[in-house]
């Protein structure tokens, strides 16, 4: 009797597992370049920007900037401080153009190691975005690089500080 109970447990949570899995997918957004999380039985969608090439990752929610002025900053390229990022230094460069960022290069980041260097690759051009549509440092993290986008958020915030209108 408990071997049959046993298998009846086991049968019922493999069938719900399979059904639970069945509900959520991720599909590409037709005529779009954005990554749509479903369920089959809601039937609602919410678009987000894809992390990587990978999309296995786990997504952030969009960040939605707030409204800024034109002409918040000088033009110029501005270098931020050095941060740590706990397996080594980053550091980022914002460039300004008509008073906006428009660009953020990385001047250096961990890299001596392939799991940073795999973290990275895909935490810093999320940061990156994030960055110019708030036209700020003040971003959200990225799920799995909780040492690098402090790290991203510290020097960005340096080099916005030193471009202020």
């Amino acid at each position: 009797m408990k071997k049959l109970i046993l298998a009846l447990v086991v049968v019922v949570g493999s069938v719900g597992y399979a059904y639970m899995s069945r509900t959520t997918t991720a599909a590409t957004v037709p005529g779009t370049d954005t990554v749509a999380i479903a369920t089959q039985t809601s039937g609602n969608a919410i678009p987000v920007q894809p992390l990587a090439a990978d999309t296995s990752a786990t997504i952030a929610k969009p960040v939605t900037p707030a409204p800024v002025a034109t002409g918040q900053y000088k033009d110029g390229t501005y270098t931020g401080s050095v941060a740590d990022a706990y397996y080594g230094n980053l550091q980022v460069a914002a460039v300004v153009s008509g008073g906006k960022l428009t660009k953020v290069n990385v001047l250096q980041y961990p890299n001596d190691r392939g799991e940073s260097v795999q973290i990275n690759q895909q935490a810093l051009p999320v940061l990156i975005r994030e960055a110019i549509a708030a036209q700020s440092a003040h971003v959200n993290g990225v799920s799995g690089a909780s040492d690098t986008s402090p790290a991203f958020v510290q020097s960005l915030g340096v080099a916005l500080a030193s471009a202020k209108a």
